[in-house]
């Protein structure tokens, strides 16, 4: 069992559920990066997901590809990434799962990079841009490491498939609440409760929701439907700020928001 398991498992004998910050690595440093994910983690997230910078991201909106692109301009690289992971995982107390391209995986090779990101303390991988027909070989490497296997299920996905995709997942279902891109949204769409519920039928799996979750009011609409809630957007345009502002004002920003998300997972 990877540690992702172990904390759902966790979670679901208790009643509880999981708020999951998503975090640019290297915006504007990784430095910061840092300091957030133990601000974040302080103030309640369950697990965090750090996104490592790719040039060609698979539907992030603007705000997650402008965050990319000033980690990029700064060189921050994959290595570098997981060089900081290995020495913030033993301090914060909550899993690490990383968002990142195949295209970095196959490249660094499968093996390599699987048990690299292990020894740095990665407890699963998310991997956006790998068709689950293709997934067998990475998942495999995963299985020999005790490393979850993520996989998206969207909107537009067939029943049919959506199942082959749960079934091929392991640690958690991430499902994209809206067709598109990430960004924070008003509204939520009206069928969205009820697309988790059904899914929720078919896999013993927790399923958590990303894509457009911004407000504390989201999460207390979708926290009875769901295992965990994925937050991005809102988290890293106010990141944003950090290169240019007060750094220490951005983090208490971001933990009182996240520090409000979590109080919503509680809410009647």
């Amino acid at each position: 069992m990877s540690a992702v398991d172990l904390l759902f498992a966790q979670l679901r004998k208790s009643g509880r559920k999981a708020l999951m910050p998503f975090v640019t690595a290297g915006d504007p440093d990784l430095a910061f990066t840092a300091e957030l994910l133990r601000e974040v983690v302080a103030r309640g997230a369950a697990l965090c997901e750090v996104g490592v910078p790719y040039s060609d991201p698979i539907a992030d909106g603007p705000v997650i590809q402008e965050s990319y692109t000033r980690a990029l301009g700064r060189k921050v690289t994959s290595t570098d990434v997981l060089r900081c992971l290995s020495e913030l995982a033993p301090q914060l107390g909550a899993p690490l799962v990383t968002m990142i391209s195949y295209a970095i995986v196959f490249r660094r090779g499968l093996e390599h990079f699987v048990a690299e990101a292990k020894q740095a303390g990665v407890a699963g991988l998310i991997v956006p841009d790998l068709p689950v027909e293709e997934s067998g070989p990475l998942a495999a490497v995963c299985r020999r490491n005790d490393v979850s296997l993520t996989h998206l299920i969207t909107p537009t996905t067939g029943w049919e498939r959506a199942r082959r995709i749960a079934d091929a997942s392991t640690g958690f279902i991430y499902y994209v609440s809206v067709t598109g891109i990430t960004g924070e949204r008003t509204e939520l769409p009206p069928e969205l409760a009820g697309n988790v519920a059904r899914l929720r039928e078919h896999t013993p799996l927790p399923v958590c929701i990303g894509f457009g979750i911004s407000r504390p009011e989201h999460v207390r609409r979708l926290a009875p439907v769901a295992d965990g809630l994925i937050v991005g957007s809102a988290i890293v345009r106010r990141m944003a700020e950090a290169a240019s502002g007060n750094r220490a004002e951005v983090l208490r920003q971001i933990g009182q928001f996240v520090a409000e998300l979590v109080a919503a997972l509680g809410s009647d």
